[in-house]
């Protein structure tokens, strides 16, 4: 059974104004003081921020366990200090330059690249998922790259950003592509190939350590894991688990397939990185109410359609994790109900920042009506 992990960036808002709330430091204290989350517990690049960085999963239900804890940890922290506890890929409202966490790296970057942290108030999920070794990893780093558009249109989770809709559903993935390294990487010849061309990075452009390699998908520098990063924050764990589920899937596909070398080696010429960088731009602004762009036919399709083939594309693997039934039954939520990035401006559309609210309060601990839990509205 492959592993994976889950990094989840959450970010505290003002209750009214949906703002940045500077309260992440008193969330940490908090967290740190608990024996059940100081260990996956991290401070973020924002002063309204904490991460979890989960431990290492096998299971789904394993891991809706744990991020549903640290979900109530974090909802009944918020409640306490009078905040919301949100997990959205950016704030509805902003201020003109955010307050950063006082760790010395942060500062750094803030000289580094100046202006650009006006607009850099986002929050992403990141999915870690095992590989043997970093030459498994480059195959499936490169197999995974024509799925970035429908990754990206699944999860989008930010429409909205200073006060208005942007008419994007993941305006976070706008704003990335300011970094050096931003969106689908090149595809790579092998492991030393990687290593050589990230190394080159180094220095230029603000990339001043490899973490800073800001990629939707990538090696990880301290993990034996292949990093999906094209992720907005989700509003609630099923949303997490599902892309989870589809990132494990596909990477146990490409990995099992004798011939995945050999695709993973002309990557690049099936699927050139300005067609990518396009379809990137065009999931972030339709995300899954339109079309997006389908590695099998090289053209875009209907949304639903690609996901189902991508499904039905990888059901021997979710079958071998015990994922399918949760994963179909999570699809048929999403085409039913939409993305966050839907249900937010479907929120906001309503009653402005106190609909987006009340969405927010449902989703952070929301499990989907099993018992004990609250659960979201479709008339939110």
């Amino acid at each position: 059974m492959r592993t994976f992990g889950i990094e989840e960036e959450f970010q505290f808002l003002d209750r009214i104004t949906l703002q940045p709330a500077d309260v992440g430091a008193d969330v940490y204290g908090a967290l740190m003081a608990s024996p059940q989350w100081a260990d996956v517990t991290h401070k973020e690049f924002l002063a309204s921020q904490v991460e979890h960085a989960s431990a290492v999963f096998s299971s789904l239900e394993e891991a809706r366990s744990a991020l549903l804890g640290f979900r109530r940890f974090l909802a009944d922290r918020a409640d306490e200090l009078g905040v919301v506890a949100a997990s959205v890929g950016t704030p509805p409202q902003t201020t003109p330059f955010p307050s950063v966490t006082d760790v010395e790296r942060y500062h750094r970057i803030v000289t580094d690249v100046g202006g650009m942290i006006a607009d850099h108030q986002l929050s992403g999920l990141h999915v870690h998922i095992g590989v043997p070794d970093r030459e498994a990893g480059v195959v499936a780093l490169n197999a995974a790259r024509p799925w970035m558009p429908l990754l990206t249109a699944i999860s989008a989770n930010s429409p909205l950003w200073r006060g208005l809709d942007t008419g994007y559903d993941s305006w976070r993935t706008v704003l990335l592509r300011r970094w050096t390294t931003a969106g689908c990487p090149p595809s790579f010849v092998d492991a030393a190939d990687y290593d050589r061309r990230i190394h080159r990075l180094l220095g230029i452009g603000g990339t001043k350590d490899l973490a800073l390699i800001a990629w939707d998908v990538r090696l990880s520098e301290h993990l034996p894991t292949v990093e999906f990063r094209m992720g907005d924050a989700q509003l609630d764990a099923d949303s997490t688990l599902l892309i989870a589920a589809l990132c494990r899937a596909l990477v146990s596909h490409m990995l099992a397939r004798p011939e995945a070398t050999h695709a993973a080696a002309t990557a690049s010429a099936e699927v050139p990185t300005e067609l990518l960088s396009a379809a990137l731009v065009h999931s972030a602004h339709y995300g899954m109410r339109a079309e997006v762009f389908d590695p099998i036919s090289g053209g875009l399709a209907p949304a639903g359609d690609v996901l189902r083939r991508f499904v039905q594309m990888v059901a021997g693997e979710l079958a071998d994790e015990g994922d399918l039934e949760a994963v179909e039954s999570s699809v048929r939520r999403l085409i039913r109900t939409g993305t966050g990035a839907e249900r937010q401006r479907a929120a906001f559309a309503i009653d402005g920042m106190a609909g987006v609210r009340r969405l927010l309060d449902a989703t952070i601990v929301a499990n989907h009506g099993r018992s004990g839990e609250r659960t979201t509205s479709n008339n939110i």
